[in-house]
């Protein structure tokens, strides 16, 4: 049922034989009003501004003037306007005045009383008398008021029609060439009932997706009008007659539909996220999302048949007005986004939820079926993601201060590190994994750019978190053999799985993860070092040669080892492997700087005890797993140069020795060379061919690369002092 309007008489045009007189249009609604009571209006001299008006109007009739359609139309709004305003003034004027005046003038007749349209939202529209031209239906008498009313929009448009082709012809005969305010009255009523209808357009689309049922009789006398207009004014005439000139209500019917689509989206997103925040402006996204998705089913579904029936296309134009309206609430919403979240939230519903194909919740139902502009302009989407940047670098950089202050509380609670999967575990790798994880792919669900700049500062906010968390840990009480094996599994898990998910882009934080590996490996072995250290003093003593001195120290080595079980099997084997290269360099330091000179008995005593030593040392770290073999050799070979009964064979045993260990440098033999005692004459020739080995392995070492064979280096690192005993040696 449609709503009560306010109605007026409907306008009668005068024929040009009679004078033209206004009568006194009645008000009211649909239903009768008995409150009003019938007036006349004094004649058309009397009447209030009518001089202005013929003067206003007096320029319609010169077509001679020059004027162009467009300034035709813009002098009928201005008129249309004033003559309204012009005759209301004359109606309100005239109320006092008795009805029978109206009857006594000739050619003056009744118009029914019917309701009207409000033309541009201002005033109830009036009319004129047109005594035996009344604009009224052939059938059942109505007038075009009337026809508009009850929205027969195509019958109140042919008679207008009618009427505009009646008043063309009858200007082209002159004949108002003497009365030209009775053409502009004229003219103007036809105007003032096509605005009505224009009016009536506007109104039905409003009403098109309210609460009441869709009126498809209604859209499709839209439809019919609209076309109707268009073929009978395809192009402004061209002498600017703006009686003729387009009235363009396919555009005043698209700016309805947008208008209306604003309306609907406006209320269905209406306010701001408020206090929730990312929170509250996501579930008013929702709201926004499902009274759009609501409006465009029942659009396709009951508007679009109605329209399609007389071939208009109103889906195309809803989809896009609805798109419009969408577009530009976001801007709205994205001028007031505060905050990674809510920047994020915007982003991301404009990216994945308005922009998914499954929006309107149907396979054959997209937005997508024409090109539409970007829902947000290429300028207000990179401002929102250079604002989203921002924020999120602030964010994750927050990220890493909280992750390092939860592993310092664990450190402060002295906490011992978990077991996962038999390896000491700290939460780190996992919250660093996740939280890079989880920007990461929110990122890359807007955009492949958005994704690689999130990468870009996952990556620096990692590098620079390394550093600090490693000075942290290692300035606390918490150092230790599991959480320092902790941490090297940490960093073995971020090496491995952060370049091996994202590659290409974690590689710059390959040398600071290795790095902390090897600053906690090193830390590692310091606090064997610092245990077992003392241990090494008793070795090459008088006790050394009755007791055995280094079981104790090999004691230590396995307990230190069962921590190496719960690191990571390639940093453990590496570590593994650096304190048996450190047991045997130790060991060799000690021989080749004895605290007490072995001499006969002793020194072949002597040179058994290191048989025996080297034959656990590279037992136990074999049962270890230690997989540095090349380390078997060095502690045998200067024990059989100790012990070597038939001296021509030291030179095979030194032989064996330098090619094995490519690092020895000359003192190291002078020193071997001290400990065996042998002759200057002897001493001489075995020191000038291991000067020669020494020459040979320096240049293949600078040839091939190392000068320690496969890189390894043990003699390099023992240092030699200076001693009389070298002296007297080399002289």
């Amino acid at each position: 049922m449609l709503s009560p309007r306010t109605a007026t008489s409907g306008l009668e045009l005068q024929s040009p034989e009679e004078p033209a007189k206004l009568q006194t249009p009645a008000r009211g609604t649909r239903k009768a009003s008995s409150g009003d009571a019938p007036s006349s209006h004094p004649s058309e001299d009397a009447r209030p501004g009518l001089g202005s008006l013929r003067r206003a109007f007096s320029r319609t009739s010169q077509q001679a003037s020059g004027q162009g359609p467009e300034e035709d139309r813009s002098l009928f709004q201005r008129g249309s306007r004033f003559l309204f305003r012009s005759l209301r003034r004359s109606r309100d004027d005239g109320a006092t005045t008795d009805q029978s005046q109206a009857a006594a003038v000739p050619g003056v007749a009744r118009g029914p009383e019917v309701p009207s349209r409000i033309v541009d939202g201002g005033s109830q529209r009036s009319s004129t008398g047109v005594g035996s031209e009344k604009l009224e239906s052939e059938t059942e008498g109505k007038s075009v008021a009337d026809l508009i009313t009850e929205r027969q929009l195509l019958a109140a448009f042919e008679q207008l029609r009618q009427l505009e082709m009646r008043l063309v012809a009858e200007k082209a005969s002159h004949t108002f060439a003497q009365d030209p305010t009775g053409f502009a009255r004229r003219a103007m009523d036809v105007c003032l009932h096509y605005d009505g209808l224009a009016a009536e357009i506007r109104a039905i689309v409003r009403e098109t997706l309210g609460p009441a049922r869709v009126d498809a009789a209604a859209l499709g006398e839209v439809a019919r009008a609209v076309r109707a207009e268009e073929a009978a004014h395809p192009a402004p005439p061209a002498d600017g007659d703006f009686l003729l000139a387009p009235r363009r209500w396919r555009q005043h019917w698209e700016d309805a539909v947008r208008g209306s689509a604003q309306e609907r989206v406006r209320a269905a997103a209406a306010g701001a996220p408020g206090p929730e925040g990312a929170a509250g402006l996501a579930r008013l996204l929702a709201q926004l999302g499902g009274a759009v998705r609501s409006d465009l089913h029942r659009v396709r579904q009951e508007v679009q048949p109605a329209y399609s029936a007389a071939g208009f296309p109103a889906w195309e134009a809803y989809l896009r007005a609805f798109h419009g309206a969408v577009a530009q609430r976001l801007q709205e919403l994205a001028q007031d986004a505060r905050g990674c979240e809510q920047l994020y939230v915007l982003l991301d519903w404009a990216a994945n939820v308005y922009g998914s194909p499954d929006f309107l919740g149907t396979p054959d139902l997209t937005l997508s079926t024409e090109p539409l502009p970007p829902l947000l302009a290429p300028a207000v989407w990179a401002r929102l993601e250079s604002d989203y940047i921002s924020f999120l670098e602030t964010k994750i950089m927050s990220c890493f201060d909280s992750i390092l202050q939860l592993e310092q509380s664990r450190w402060a609670g002295a906490e011992a590190p978990d077991m996962l999967q038999g390896l000491y575990h700290t939460p780190l790798s996992i919250d660093v994994h996740m939280l890079v994880a989880e920007h990461v792919k929110a990122a890359g669900a807007i955009s492949a750019e958005l994704e690689a700049t999130t990468l870009r500062i996952c990556t620096r906010a990692l590098g620079l978190f390394l550093p600090r968390f490693e000075k942290a840990f290692l300035e606390s009480k918490a150092v230790s053999e599991p959480h320092l094996g902790a941490n090297i599994n940490a960093c073995e898990e971020l090496r491995t799985s952060l370049l091996a998910r994202f590659p290409g882009t974690f590689e710059e934080l390959e040398k600071p993860l290795v790095a902390a590996t090897c600053t906690f490996q090193k830390r590692l072995l310091q606090g064997l070092q610092d245990d077992v250290q003392p241990l090494f003093r008793v070795l090459c003593t008088k006790a050394w040669l009755t007791h055995d001195v280094l079981q104790p120290l090999m004691n230590k080595v396995v307990t230190f080892a069962h921590h190496l079980e719960h690191v990571a099997p390639l940093r453990a084997q590496e570590t593994l492997q650096e304190v048996h290269r450190y047991v045997v360099r130790e060991y060799l330091a000690q021989v080749l700087r004895p605290r007490e000179r072995f001499r006969g008995e002793e020194r072949m005593t002597s040179s058994q005890k290191m048989g025996l030593d080297a034959q656990a040392i590279g037992d136990t770290f074999q049962g270890l797993g230690s997989k540095a073999t090349w380390l078997d050799q060095a502690i045998p070979c200067v024990a059989d140069i100790l012990g070597e009964t038939y001296k021509d064979d030291i030179q095979r045993h030194l032989e064996t020795l330098i090619g094995s260990y490519p690092d020895i440098r000359r003192d190291h033999v002078l020193a071997i060379l001290a400990l065996r005692r042998l002759g200057r004459r002897r001493n001489q020739r075995l020191l000038q061919h291991a000067q020669s080995l020494l020459r040979a392995a320096g240049k293949a070492g600078g040839s091939g690369g190392s000068g320690a064979a496969g890189g390894h280096v043990l003699f390099e690192e023992i240092e030699v002092p200076a001693s009389v005993d070298l002296l007297i040696t080399c002289i």
